[in-house]
Parts: C-alpha cells; sequence; structure tokens
C-alpha cells in the first residue's frame, strides 16, 4: 500500500507524539507544581491560535507568565517581558512551554513540523502570499523556529515589542516558512527536527546546516541570507507586501 506524504506524516505525528507524551507526562508535573505553587492558578497556558484552513484551536503549553497576561493585547513577548513569572523565565529558556503542544499534534490540530500558530490579531495582518502558511497544519518547529530561537532577545527593550516583530521577525519568518512548505517532505521534517535539537548545543552549526539545506533547494540568496544570521536585523516587508509595518491594521 502506497500512503500519500500527508498519510505519511500524519501516522509519523501519531506514532512519535504518543512516544513523546508517555515521557513527557512524568517530566512535567514536577514543572506543574512549581507553576502552580507561584500562584495557585491553573499551570497550562490554553489559548486560540489560527491553524489549517484558518481555524482556530486551542493551543497548550505550560504557563510562564501571570495570569491573564493576554488581556494586555501585547502578542510579542520580548525577554525582560513584566508578565513573565520568575519561573516561567527558566521555563521559557529551556523551552518546556512548548513540550505540550504534543498534546495539540496527537489530537491533530499540529504537525512535529510546520509554520508556527499565530494568534489572529496577526494572521488578519497576514498578505495573500503569507496566508499560503495556513493552508497548512502549524508545527512545533521549523526553519525560523531554529533561526529565531532567540526572538525574545530580539524584542528585548523594544517599545513596541508587537511592531518591532512586525518589522524584523515576522518577514524573514514567514519567508522561511513559505520555503519549507514549497519544498516540505518527511525527510525534511526529520532533518528539521534533528536540528532542532542540535541547535540547543550548536546554534551557529545548525545555522549553517540549514543554509546548506537552504541550497539544495535553488532558494533565493536573500533567503539563505536571512537563515545566516549575521547581519544586524533591520525593518523590512513582510512577504507579498511593498511597505513596511508601521501599524497592526489590516494592510492587505
Amino acid at each position: 500500500m502506497i500512503f500519500s506524504n500527508s498519510v505519511k506524516k500524519r501516522l509519523f505525528d501519531i506514532t512519535f507524539s504518543f512516544i513523546g507524551l508517555i515521557f513527557l507526562v512524568p517530566l512535567i508535573i514536577p514543572f506543574l507544581f512549581l507553576i502552580w505553587i507561584q500562584d495557585f492558578e491553573n499551570p497550562f497556558y490554553i489559548a486560540d491560535r489560527v491553524g489549517l484552513n484558518f481555524k482556530k484551536f486551542k493551543i497548550i503549553k505550560l504557563r510562564s507568565m501571570v495570569v491573564k497576561a493576554d488581556k494586555s493585547k501585547v502578542d510579542s513577548t520580548s525577554a525582560n517581558d513584566p508578565r513573565i513569572t520568575r519561573f516561567g523565565a527558566i521555563i521559557r529558556k529551556l523551552k518546556l512551554d512548548e513540550l505540550t503542544q504534543l498534546f495539540n499534534v496527537f489530537k491533530g490540530e499540529m504537525s512535529f513540523v510546520g509554520p508556527r500558530p499565530n494568534v489572529e490579531r496577526e494572521t488578519n495582518l497576514y498578505s495573500n502570499k503569507e496566508k499560503q502558511l495556513l493552508e497548512v497544519k502549524p508545527g512545533i518547529t521549523d526553519f525560523a523556529s531554529i533561526v529565531f530561537s532567540d526572538e525574545s532577545e530580539i524584542l528585548k527593550d523594544q517599545q513596541n515589542p508587537d511592531i518591532a516583530y512586525n518589522q524584523l521577525i515576522r518577514p524573514r519568518k514567514n519567508y522561511l516558512a513559505l520555503t519549507y512548505i514549497k519544498n516540505r517532505s518527511i525527510i525534511l521534517d526529520l532533518k528539521i527536527i534533528l536540528l532542532t535539537i542540535f541547535s540547543s548545543f550548536n546554534k551557529r552549526k545548525a545555522l549553517n546546516l540549514i543554509v546548506r539545506i537552504l541550497r539544495s533547494f535553488d532558494t533565493k540568496e536573500e533567503i539563505i541570507d536571512m537563515a545566516r544570521r549575521n547581519k544586524k536585523l533591520t525593518p523590512m516587508a513582510p512577504p507579498g507586501l511593498k511597505n513596511i509595518i508601521y501599524s497592526r491594521e489590516i494592510n492587505n
């Protein structure tokens, strides 16, 4: 029996998210207690994200911020964001808050690899080109997740983190995500998963390996240059738009 790539991807996601959850549950129990004991509130952060075909789903994360932090309507998080709790800073640094998204993968709302899911306030700003990102399931990791794993540091001390995100990070992340979609395969997914793990130990080497992968796809040099991360980030327009974002209004 020959399976399509989408079926193979789903079988991969179900199998390895189930295995991951078996190991994850005992691991996170101490962290759940430590989060709860800070303020005796729900240790999980469950919030709306936009997924495949613009359908909303509830993303599951370990809570790293104060309760009702999203009421501030600030969606981008800087390293010195006052909403982050003391223990939450540790969780975010170790990326532990992302592990519980294995539940979303198992449920079929997310995949291991795919564009990172975003809030509706951000997806409403997408150009027609960027809306292609919502034609596949969002993922826990992709090229951009590795390249911009220091997103919170980039946004540190920015007067308006959301605008800074839209000027400095969103354009580059989405160019890389579109490149992933164009070339996606199970083999590429496996490479990205391994690179995600490897980048925790040697990010510079991981970036060099991403550049090699992008070159094998005949990717445009300007996109490859984004993956190198050896230049200061300056404002640029997102894919499909001509102008730099200065306001979170619908620009399409």
